[in-house]
């Protein structure tokens, strides 16, 4: 899984990519969008919705207060396009100065994966759902 910190502010933790709807946007064109201006990579690949979230923000600096409705989307890439990169986001949804992101991919399955508690405001809720998911592609029962 795609995933980043931003090391000018390391406070958010571990994030994945993903943001705000432009008005007239439908999730699935917000979520391609905010990929590339999140990650620098276009998507060539289908991406498929597998889980919705609710989640209140409340008090979070660099981080816009109130609901955030998210949509959850999985695609899979056949090639990693680097192990790890930087990345600067132009345009924060919260406004301000361009965002720093150091991109990297973690293993899901791994040993020393990454803990839900560790992701930044309960973006972590949906790793046991897309495990799941990538199970039964892998075993083609998807």
């Amino acid at each position: 899984m795609l995933v980043f910190v931003e090391p000018d502010h390391p406070d958010p933790d571990i994030q994945v990519p993903g943001g705000t709807l432009d008005p007239g946007e439908s999730y699935l064109q917000a979520a391609r969008r905010e990929f590339f201006e999140e990650t620098g990579l276009s998507l060539d690949i289908a991406l498929e919705s597998f889980a919705d979230q609710d989640h209140i923000i409340k008090d979070v600096p660099g981080s816009l207060s109130g609901l955030h409705r998210r949509r959850h989307f999985h695609g899979h890439i056949r090639e990693k396009p680097a192990v790890e990169w930087e990345h600067f986001e132009m345009t924060p949804s919260s406004g301000g100065p361009p965002i720093r992101f150091r991109l990297f991919w973690v293993d899901l399955f791994a040993n020393d994966a990454p803990p839900k508690a560790l992701f930044f405001e309960e973006f972590g809720a949906q790793l046991d759902t897309l495990r799941s998911r990538m199970e039964r592609q892998n075993d083609g029962r998807h």
